[in-house]
């Protein structure tokens, strides 16, 4: 047992420090982000501000757009999870609009840095662009998860499509007072299909 905790407690504490090094580098990217905007600071800056090297900076994020975006992992977990381990009686599609308004209408909760986090990203197109294919990466691996939650092959296409529109359905809230509303609205129409929605042709 003491063989065994010593060799794995210098992994785990390099995994802390490893964690520790990327934490500091976003928080340091972001908060110059918000004061200078993103294409005023660079690289050497960040890792400057994160006392490492640039070298270091590029072992963790490999783009600069990455380091806006450090939870990609953590986002797909939540994805999954959310059909996964959906409550008993609850839909695949209920689920995943639930995750939908709750992670991406409004996933800054009471921080308050959010609103100006979201500002950045909408005024950047290299951030706006860098956030959609890292949010659509993340399709294959939803439609593998809507097909074994409801006993369709792997490669099924309407799985395929039904995880595209869920991914993609958070975007009619961009630049939308009423996000909650409209993100609901389209997971209507996902639900129900467009000729049940309206008399509208």
């Amino acid at each position: 047992m003491s063989e065994t905790t010593g060799e794995h407690a210098p992994r785990g504490r390099r995994e802390r420090k490893k964690a520790a090094t990327r934490q500091s580098l976003a928080d340091a990217a972001l908060r110059l982000f918000l004061e200078r905007g993103y294409d005023q600071v660079g690289i050497r800056d960040i890792a400057d501000a994160a006392d490492v090297s640039t070298t270091t900076l590029f072992k963790h994020f490999p783009v600069k757009e990455a380091l806006v975006f450090d939870e990609d992992t953590d986002q797909e977990a939540r994805l999954l999870a959310a059909v996964r381990e959906r409550p008993q009686g609850q839909s695949v599609l209920a689920a995943l609009r639930e995750h939908a308004l709750h992670h991406r209408v409004n996933p800054g909760g009471a921080d308050a840095n959010f609103p100006a986090f979201v500002e950045l990203v909408e005024s950047t197109p290299a951030l706006r662009d860098y956030a959609q294919r890292m949010w659509l990466r993340h399709e294959t691996a939803l439609a593998h998860a809507i097909a074994e939650a409801t006993g369709a092959p792997a490669d099924d296409p309407d799985c395929a499509a039904l995880a595209h529109f869920v991914l993609e359905a958070p975007r009619t809230a961009r630049g939308r007072a009423d996000g909650h509303e409209t993100v609901t609205r389209a997971f209507n129409i996902l639900e129900r299909g467009w000729s049940n929605i309206s008399p509208r042709a």
